[in-house]
Parts: C-alpha cells; sequence; structure tokens
C-alpha cells in the first residue's frame, strides 16, 4: 500500500485564507514527497480548529482534538509545522504535544502507543535564531509519545533577527532548504516503509 503523510500547519494564523510561512515550507516538502511517491492528503490549519487544553484524547463538548487525532493516525507520516516565536515553537504547535501526552495511557496489548510505527518530520519558520531548539522540543516529545523520528528529521529556513522577510516572501526556495527536503522525505519514506512492514514487536 502506498504511504501517506498528513501535515500539521501549526501557524499562530487561525485564518486558513491568510498567508503563512509554514505553509510554504510545508510546500517544499510536499514535492519532495511527491518524488518519493508519498502523497500529503492535507495540510491542517490547526490555529482554525478548536482544540481545548489538556492532556486527555477527548475534552468534551466542541472540542476538536478527537476528529483531528483519528486523521492524524490514519497517516503513516506526520509532518510538524510551525514557526518560532521567542526561540521556541509557537504555542500552538505546544497545545498539539499536549494533547498526544493521552497516547502514553493508550496502550495495545504489546504496551504500544497508537503512534508506534509512524514517523514525524519537522517544518519550521522563523525570523530569529531557535530552529534547532524548536525541533529538539518537538522530537522529544513526540519520541516520548512513541513517533519514530529518521536521520535529518528537520527541514527549517530562518531569516534575519526582527527582518521584514519571510520565507513566503523568498522568490525561489534556497538551493539548501530543497536539499535538506529531499533528505528529509526520502529517509521519511524509507523509515515508513520499513515499519509498516515489519512494526515495532512491543513488549510481553
Amino acid at each position: 500500500m502506498p504511504l501517506k503523510a498528513l501535515a500539521l500547519n501549526c501557524t499562530l494564523k487561525a485564518d486558513a485564507g491568510e498567508e503563512s510561512s509554514t505553509d510554504a515550507m510545508i510546500a517544499v516538502l510536499e514535492k519532495a514527497f511527491g518524488e518519493n511517491d508519498v502523497a500529503i492528503s492535507e495540510t491542517v490549519r490547526v490555529a482554525a480548529l478548536d482544540i481545548k487544553p489538556g492532556v486527555t484524547s477527548d475534552e468534551g463538548e466542541g472540542d476538536d482534538w478527537p476528529a483531528l487525532r483519528k486523521k492524524i493516525l490514519a497517516h503513516d507520516i506526520l509532518i510538524f509545522g510551525g514557526p518560532i516565536w521567542m526561540g521556541q515553537i509557537g504555542s500552538v504547535a505546544k497545545r498539539v504535544l499536549e494533547r498526544m501526552d493521552a497516547f502514553l495511557s493508550e496502550t495495545d496489548a504489546q504496551g504500544r502507543m497508537p503512534s508506534y510505527g509512524k514517523v514525524a518530520v519537522a517544518a519550521i519558520v522563523g525570523n530569529e535564531d531557535g530552529a534547532h531548539f524548536s525541533s529538539a522540543q518537538l522530537f522529544q516529545a513526540l519520541n516520548d509519545v512513541g513517533w519514530t523520528i529518521p536521520a535529518v528529521a528537520a527541514c527549517y529556513w530562518v531569516g534575519e533577527a526582527m527582518g521584514s522577510t519571510d520565507f513566503k516572501d523568498l522568490k525561489q526556495t534556497p538551493k539548501k532548504v530543497k536539499e535538506t527536503a529531499a533528505m528529509v522525505a526520502g529517509n521519511a519514506a524509507h523509515l515508513a516503509g520499513l515499519l509498516k512492514s515489519k512494526p515495532y514487536p512491543g513488549g510481553s
């Protein structure tokens, strides 16, 4: 079966019609994944949803997380995109990570969380330092709740601090970003294919 990827855009901009640099970075990865026969079925603008605060899989009436959770787990690869704010990954991304904390108690008979066998990569943009710290935040948290992180798992661009040029404003994608995207997509597709054909055994 072909591999499927889902992208989460954790920009702070709730209006899906508003241009986002995170969307621009996800588009670079989408092209790279396509060259590895992996289709991104959808990019979800998380801030447009009502993801309630909490650490369970359903925080009650009006919570959009249960539907998003189901969508995330229906895919083989998660592209976790977000901006850098104050030197760290933005608050919308952190809300998603907090809700995934529920995976810790949602294990199967072998102790495997729902995310076991699924691969996560990052798409990070910003106009200040913090790409490495933001990816460290994401990858440690995602690994804690069962996601598998491939080699070269983050594609990022950081512009001049306090600058007026965003990634979406660039006339062309920098060569290094394209090269990194190709490596991220190739490694993620390879690893996801291996895990799909031979899942983690879990505990006895």
